[in-house]
């Protein structure tokens, strides 16, 4: 071979790995999403650093007959405020609004069953995210297929109409608007639930709900939001990603959640320092009241599961449990989720965390910069 296209093939082969090369670093540094609901007071979102967010997600619009609807005039001006930040305090946010919640889909399954009430609402929702001039829709259908809220319709049937409504909703708002859904984060949800591998072709990212594991129906308590498995909880986050690779949901479509409240249980007997333990769900408490709430003379002792990387309180003068995530655990969510090259981390909600300052966004977006 002459020796000058011996050597130009090698350059040839050299510029073309170092192209691929360059092309997946790239890949890498794409941003990682940290997306928080918001379901609180219009005056209330100026409380909180809104620039350390890529998406902020508007909670909730509903369903008045087959069509999204804005329930006041109150959620219209939260909108609104909501996209003004992209002018005021960060240029590349992302206003998405969402659907449902815990107990605003009590039509969905019915609504969602035809065709013609499918393009009606996905109209609908082009309608109003060009109106408000938002980035995109996220979808929070509680649930498909499975119980949710007492008295919820649901049935088989809605696994198939829930692909058909997001086939339909991206051929409504095309490839400008950003689409995803909020899924449970339990094992029952990831196995009867959804069509994934339909389901992953049309969404930009699935927000996993991976807190609310143990929930107020349960009278035994465990960690609500655990990052990951032991023998007596199968629930976590890691359990729930671990479960939508096998079903090959790309990586970079999961967004792991965290949860900025506790959940507390009353009647706790001592054992194991209330975990494991049977009890009634008595409330919840926001992030921002936990030092006042959970303060050092209120009998509360903190707890640290290293087997799940979660955090708990136990009270043993009143027998009271708690749950939650911690600047700790939410550390160690968002390099669980760097690490596993996820698409993010979200949240519920913002309205739960500190105002202004030493929040739990503030621990999520320190952990975040540490990896770029």
């Amino acid at each position: 071979m002459n020796k000058n296209i011996y050597h130009g093939f090698f350059f040839l082969i050299a510029l073309l790995i170092s192209q691929k090369l360059l092309s997946q670093k790239k890949e890498q540094k794409k941003d990682f999403a940290v997306i928080g609901y918001f379901a609180g007071r219009t005056t209330m979102i100026d409380s909180f650093p809104v620039k350390k967010l890529t998406h902020l997600i508007f909670c909730f619009t509903h369903l008045k007959g087959n069509q999204m609807y804005i329930s006041n005039a109150r959620d219209s001006a939260t909108i609104q405020k909501m996209v003004g930040f992209k002018k005021t305090k960060n240029p590349n946010l992302k206003i998405m609004i969402s659907l449902g919640g815990w107990t605003g889909c009590y039509s969905c399954s019915n609504v969602f069953k035809t065709d013609s009430a499918r393009k009606e609402f996905a109209s609908s929702v082009k309608n109003l995210l060009n109106y408000f001039s938002a980035d995109g829709f996220d979808l929070d259908w509680e649930y498909p297929v499975i119980a949710g809220p007492t008295g919820h319709p649901y049935s088989a049937q809605d696994k198939d109409d829930l692909t058909a409504l997001l086939k339909t909703l991206r051929d409504s708002l095309g490839k400008q608007k950003e689409l995803s859904f909020a899924a449970g984060g339990f094992t029952k949800f990831i196995n009867e639930s959804v069509d994934w591998k339909q389901v992953i072709k049309y969404v930009d990212r699935i927000n996993l709900m991976t807190y609310d594991l143990i929930t107020g129906n349960d009278t035994v308590t465990g960690h609500h939001t655990a990052l990951y498995s032991n023998p007596l909880q199968k629930e976590s986050t890691d359990n729930a990603v671990t479960m939508l690779r096998k079903l090959h949901v790309p990586a970079n479509k999961l967004v792991v959640g965290a949860a900025f409240y506790a959940r507390i249980w009353e009647n706790v007997n001592a054992t194991n320092n209330g975990l494991y333990q049977h009890g009634k769900f008595k409330a919840g408490v926001s992030f921002r009241n936990f030092d006042t709430y959970f303060s050092k003379d209120s009998g509360y002792v903190y707890h640290w599961d290293t087997l799940t990387q979660a955090p708990y309180f136990y009270n043993g003068n009143k027998k009271y449990f708690a749950t939650f995530d911690d600047t700790s655990s939410i550390k160690l969510k968002t390099e669980y989720a760097i690490k596993h090259k996820l698409n993010g981390i979200m949240f519920w909600q913002l309205a739960d965390d500190s105002f202004f300052a030493n929040g739990l966004l503030d621990v999520i977006d320190n952990t975040k910069k540490k990896y770029k």
